[in-house]
């Protein structure tokens, strides 16, 4: 068998740790939402639940600790998946005993709700990402322009936050059923996607990695984060009078639509520029290498011209 390559121990137990508190801090609201012996077979239930995720957890954690030193990525995509894929299920058990209860008006535990995702979901993913154990990204340009990425894409996690603390927060009048779930799980689909994206194009160019091709992420965040939200947030306040609804954040979304536009116009004038200069350079070697063609040729009809007949006496 081929033994595992050697791990880093602290990436390794600081992912564990953020991944199991947030377990179970989440585990913590499920348990206070139910009385009586219902209490305790919740209890019991999320206790196995996390015991064989923790199972699953230290074998892929190992390798994801492996690979922070390489230029891979695809066991921090897999380790990701599965936290949000079930973290994101007790978030939707917690918010919908919220609902079912309306009249407990507990505004500071679900506002401490929405801080303890706001800070362990992003903080997982850059950790996940790993940018200063990233040794074969020599230039210190390079590093920086991936980390200023990478900060785009925590921001876009508190967006997509925001949007979803809007059903669980205190509000006066709630949406329509379809659009509570429509806009849960449409959150909870890009939760799931669009870092593993983002992890996916810096593993897609391993050691070679050029930061202005990344441009997968950009371009989809885009158009599922900037512009639609843009309509979610725009039809919760003037259809349902939402006064929670975040103006900053509106705000945000205009900026990178802005931002990101100039950015695609300015990285399509650079290939097309690049593509000019490319042909001109082959275009110039082509008439260089075509200049010295007729040497030869010329040689050859000065040796194939007849030698003067040397006349007898």
């Amino acid at each position: 068998m081929v033994p595992p390559p050697p791990t880093n121990k602290p990436h390794v137990c600081l992912s564990t740790f953020l991944i199991m508190s947030s377990m179970a801090l989440i585990d913590a609201y499920l348990v206070e939402q139910n009385h009586g012996p219902r209490k305790i077979g919740i209890c019991i239930m999320v206790m196995v639940g996390d015991i064989c995720f923790l199972i699953v957890l230290r074998y892929v954690a190992v390798w994801v600790g492996a690979e922070v030193r390489t230029a891979k990525r695809g066991y921090a995509m897999i380790l990701w998946f599965l936290y949000i894929f079930v973290l994101e299920i007790k978030v939707y058990f917690v918010y919908q005993n919220y609902k079912a209860d309306r009249k407990s008006l507990d505004a500071l535990a679900r506002k401490a709700l929405t801080l303890l995702l706001s800070i362990c979901i992003p903080v997982l993913f850059v950790v996940l990402v790993a940018i200063d154990h990233m040794e074969y990204v020599r230039a210190f340009k390079k590093r920086e322009e991936i980390r200023n990425r990478l900060f785009w894409v925590v921001v876009d996690l508190l967006d997509i936050l925001d949007i979803q603390a809007n059903l669980w927060e205190p509000q006066k009048k709630g949406l329509p059923l379809w659009a509570e779930g429509l806009m849960f799980f449409y959150c909870y689909i890009l939760l799931l996607v669009l870092p593993c994206v983002s992890l996916s194009e810096i593993s897609m160019q391993g050691i070679n990695i050029v930061p202005h091709k990344m441009l997968l992420y950009p371009i989809l965040s885009l158009v599922t984060i900037n512009i639609i939200t843009i309509f979610i947030r725009g039809g919760n306040m003037l259809l349902y009078r939402d006064a929670r609804v975040s103006g900053i954040l509106i705000g945000k979304n205009v900026l990178a639509i802005i931002l990101k536009t100039c950015s695609f116009v300015q990285y399509r004038r650079q290939l097309q520029n690049a593509s000019t200069t490319f042909g001109v350079e082959l275009q110039k070697n082509s008439v260089a290498q075509a200049r010295p063609a007729p040497a030869p040729s010329q040689v050859v009809m000065q040796d194939q011209t007849p030698l003067p007949e040397v006349t007898t006496c």
